[in-house]
């Protein structure tokens, strides 16, 4: 693959939570919508600790949550309160301004848990930048799967593979879970023209080329590509059409127009936004 655009990712702490974050990088900014994508590793809190992500603003993107082990209890500013759980999707559209917090369930918190899974953000197009404010949960026996010859793809959001997620997404996009057995292969169509994958473990090869684990892999645009597990593996595919213009992104917010930007830190700052009900603690805008 010495062509292809290989991304190692930083390591980085969200609030006490370890993470592997090749999205944004300075060799590529976005692929298709997804501006932001954050690996959260497999972290085992002993009783009385967990994952506390207080109180934060978002403008112009959807977060997406999706965890392989563990729970988060979501709340936001528009009153949702839900607890997440290994295959379901939270998904939450910013618009123009919402607030919410990510934190370890109160009984998880009180026996002890673990936590794996991750975090994409997808910019949205400039006609919903400034849109309502949204949110959606959809459980994991909603999510369309096809599981054949050893592969099996779960459509997280968007479409490909003949499969369609039930996730109100705002462009084209493509977020595939895709666990393939030993010797299994996968022709990954040119259905999107932005797709990128990242390995989450195991063994794995593309076009003949062996695959590192925790790495985001950009995939050659108009190009079908032959995956080969060497071992049983797992991975994401993420993709879409590329963005309608370049995006800033500051600290939580992302915007076409960095004057949004500046509009989003004076009102965090001055305390005039949306607050998620029940909490008064919340993280700060960074100087």
């Amino acid at each position: 693959m010495s062509s292809t655009l290989i991304i190692r990712p930083r390591a980085e702490s969200v609030e006490g939570q370890p993470i592997l974050r090749p999205l944004p990088a300075a060799q590529r900014r976005s692929v298709g919508p997804f501006v932001f994508f954050d690996h959260m590793l497999k972290t085992a809190y002993a009783p009385g600790r967990g994952m506390d992500i207080r109180q934060h603003p978002h403008i112009g993107l959807s977060t997406l949550t999706y965890l392989f082990e563990g729970a988060i209890q979501h709340k936001d500013s528009l009153g949702s309160d839900q607890l997440v759980l290994p295959g379901d999707v939270s998904w939450m559209t910013a618009g123009r301004g919402v607030a919410h917090v990510e934190r370890t369930p109160a009984d998880a918190l009180a026996k002890g848990s673990s936590l794996h899974g991750l975090q994409v953000w997808l910019a949205s197009p400039r006609e919903h930048e400034q849109g309502a404010p949204s949110y959606s949960h959809h459980p994991a026996a909603s999510l369309p799967v096809s599981d054949s010859l050893g592969v099996r793809i779960c459509m997280i959001a968007g479409t490909g593979f003949c499969l369609a997620s039930p996730v109100p997404v705002l462009s084209p996009t493509l977020y595939a879970q895709v666990q393939m057995q030993t010797a299994t292969t996968l022709q990954v169509p040119n259905e999107h023209v932005e797709r990128a994958l990242y390995l989450l473990e195991g063994e794995l090869q593309m076009n003949g080329e062996d695959v590192a684990p925790c790495s985001l892999v950009v995939l050659p645009e108009g190009e079908e590509v032959t995956l080969c597990a060497q071992g049983e593996c797992q991975l994401v595919l993420i993709g879409g059409a590329p963005l309608d213009g370049p995006r800033r992104m500051n600290w939580n917010f992302v915007a076409s127009d960095p004057a949004l930007i500046e509009q989003a830190r004076a009102r965090w700052a001055a305390g005039d936004w949306p607050v998620v009900p029940g909490e008064s603690s919340r993280i700060e805008l960074p100087r």
